[in-house]
């Protein structure tokens, strides 16, 4: 046999195993979305659903367009969560709204508005509080000022955002909840956690 035909015989042979790799390879790609499906049904980590919404000038001829919706929202309930902001210092710190009517289990977002109306650079941070006190558990902050420190120069303003989810499992004597912040100079006396008032932010339950 000559050099020339075994070495097409062993090129041969690696064609053949390479389109066999190629093959499984295909085929554990096209399995892993059944796999994953079941994994998420026996251990209930899948918590989006799909539902049906219709989409304006969207999917060609009108065609209802189906997007991710969380299961876990509980629409049969709704919380006013309300905004508070205090400022230690010449600060300008309010949030964009007052209030805002949410479903636990809802994601949602409120910005707040800073501004460093003195003459000089600042390190500050804020101090987040809830009322009732019995809301901080349940009340779940994905994205926050307060977990950072920040520099504001001289009349620099600034807007960050708070996204926030309240747990399903809170009370349902909860109707209300404010959230409060207090800004202060990093640097400075720590100030405590803003007092919130709680009068409304419980109702008995029927």
């Amino acid at each position: 046999m000559g050099l020339g035909t075994r070495l097409r015989r062993e090129n041969a042979r690696m064609v053949g195993k390479l389109a066999v790799v190629a093959a499984g390879m295909f085929a554990f790609g096209y399995a892993l979305v059944p796999l994953y499906r079941a994994i998420c049904e026996v251990t209930g980590i899948n918590i989006l659903s799909l539902s049906e919404l219709q989409v304006p000038g969207g999917a060609k001829g009108g065609a209802d367009v189906r997007v991710p919706a969380n299961t876990q929202v509980d629409t049969s309930r709704t919380i006013t969560v309300e905004f508070d902001a205090n400022a230690r210092g010449l600060w300008e710190f309010h949030p964009a709204q007052r209030s805002m009517e949410v479903h636990p289990g809802e994601l949602h977002t409120v910005m707040y508005e800073f501004q460093n109306t003195q003459n000089r650079r600042m390190a500050a941070q804020a101090i987040p509080s809830y009322a009732p006190q019995q809301a901080a558990p349940y009340f779940n902050k994905l994205e926050c000022f307060c977990f950072n420190q920040y520099t504001l120069d001289a009349g620099e303003k600034k807007e960050w955002p708070v996204a926030f989810v309240i747990d399903p499992k809170i009370s349902k004597d909860v109707k209300t909840i404010t959230l409060s912040y207090t800004f202060f100079e990093v640097g400075g006396r720590t100030p405590p956690a803003p007092t919130a008032a709680a009068s409304t932010a419980t109702e008995p339950r029927s």
